[in-house]
């Protein structure tokens, strides 16, 4: 990975409309693909250009598949205070009729485009509100990427030379929650399970497959799914739903049905509150691969950010956006950014139309978000 930081000379000024720079900036990050599986280097670079007066660390890494991909970290100011974070990658443009990355604002003032709500919109209120603040307000921005897959531009950010220095009191990490606080959320471990066959033309009686290993490891799987939804172990009441998640894909590479399978994968993403231990889960899931044959690879992003309801940070959110806190299922860059500061989970939108292509946000609810967010830097400089 490398590391490069700049400082320009002039700082800049938010625009006095906030509704209008918000669509503007929200719009033109939107036509950028970056897709998890793509380099999100231009995407960057727009977001830079944006930053005018901010010391800004580049962290330059490349994925497992040879991806060039950035981070940024960017702050303006005295060290201290709360930083704002959101993320530049989307998912893929799986069922989408019309084009993604071809921002559309409807009469009634909503974007239209894959990664509108999740989490471009907010992302884009994050750089509007922290370049707002007075110049006498700690401002930091940490902008990641491989949110949606890996969590690897968070981790880069959390390891940052220049955010380690800052001693940032909190990080508001602005996934679409509708302005709902969010003290706490699930974390993920990845399992993956191969099973190896032979490829042959199934006709001729020489090749082995695959799926023959494999499914008796799903077999127990399903089983498993069953037992955490229904074992009273299991459960975290202050989730909903309270059951973990644990979701199976299976995967033959393309193979077709007149070829015995030489591969079949099983990836399952098993997503945990602080509150239940992963290892007896995992424990059987080894278990079970041990008994099939098949090969596992098991990945844990870290452990589940959760902070008590009077935590300070919890406290403060839930004042300034007039809402209680919550908790929720799904996960973000929490898991890895809480190395750096408390984190809570914040911002405009509504996870309800992430990740399908009735992707949209309200410019309205993004303008709004951005006042919030400026406070919220501010009152880290008490």
């Amino acid at each position: 990975m490398t590391k490069e930081a700049k400082t320009p000379a002039a700082p800049s000024v938010r625009p006095a409309d906030d509704a209008a720079a918000v669509a503007r900036l929200a719009a033109d990050l939107v036509s950028i693909d970056s897709r998890s599986a793509v380099s999100n280097l231009a995407v960057a670079d727009r977001i830079e250009a944006e930053l005018g007066g901010f010391e800004v660390e580049r962290l330059d890494y490349t994925d497992a598949a040879g991806v060039p991909k950035r981070a940024l970290v960017a702050h303006r100011g005295p060290p201290g205070g709360h930083a704002l974070s959101g993320h530049m990658d989307t998912v893929p443009e799986t069922g989408w009729t019309e084009e993604p990355w071809a921002p559309r604002l409807g009469a009634a003032g909503v974007l239209h485009g894959l990664g509108s709500a999740d989490m471009k919109g907010p992302l884009a209120a994050c750089i509007v509100a922290a370049r707002g603040v007075p110049g006498r307000v700690p401002a930091t921005l940490l902008i990641t990427t491989d949110e949606e897959t890996t969590k690897a531009g968070a981790r880069a950010v959390a390891d940052s030379a220049l955010a380690r220095r800052l001693g940032l009191r909190g990080v508001l990490v602005a996934e679409p929650t509708r302005l709902v606080p969010v003290r706490g959320h699930r974390a993920s471990v990845n399992i993956t399970a191969t099973a190896e066959g032979v490829q042959a033309h199934s006709s001729t009686g020489k090749g082995r497959n695959a799926n023959w290993d494999l499914i008796p490891f799903l077999a127990e799987m399903r089983a498993l799914a069953q037992r955490l939804r229904d074992d009273p172990a299991f459960r975290d009441g202050a989730y909903d739903p309270a059951f973990p998640d644990f979701n199976l894909v299976v995967d033959n590479h393309g193979t077709a049905v007149n070829v015995t399978v030489a591969r079949a994968t099983c990836r399952i993403k098993f997503r945990r509150s602080r509150g239940l231990r992963a290892e007896p889960v995992l424990e059987a899931v080894r278990d079970a691969a041990a008994r099939a044959g098949v090969a596992l690879d098991v990945s844990a992003e870290g452990e589940a950010p959760e902070l008590a309801a009077d935590h300070p940070l919890v406290r403060l959110c839930a004042e300034l956006s007039g809402k209680a806190p919550a908790t929720v299922p799904f996960g973000t860059d929490a898991v890895a950014l809480q190395a750096l500061a408390p984190c809570v989970v914040m911002g405009p939108g509504d996870i309800a139309v992430a990740h399908t292509p009735e992707e949209r946000v309200s410019v309205a609810e993004l303008a709004a978000a951005v006042p919030l967010m400026a406070r919220f830097l501010e009152r880290g400089a008490d």
